[in-house]
């Protein structure tokens, strides 16, 4: 293999590995998006889950109605 081979091969990888790193950054930047999306519906989801119950402990201490 000649140095220019070398070279070309190693320009070759180099573009390869660029690619790469720029999918991987995308993906990401993506699944960080979904992630406070999801953090964002937990929250509001927890608040109308308080509201619905007059707070999450209402409950904790109240004997079932067969008792």
């Amino acid at each position: 293999m000649t140095d220019e081979e070398r070279f070309i091969d190693l320009e070759v990888k180099l573009t390869r590995q660029e690619d790469l790193t720029q999918e991987l950054n995308e993906a990401v930047y993506r699944q960080q998006r979904q992630i406070d999306e999801l953090q964002a519906l937990c929250k509001m989801l927890m608040g109308r889950l308080n509201d619905a119950s007059g707070g999450a402990d209402a409950y904790v201490h109240e004997k079932p109605p067969h008792y």
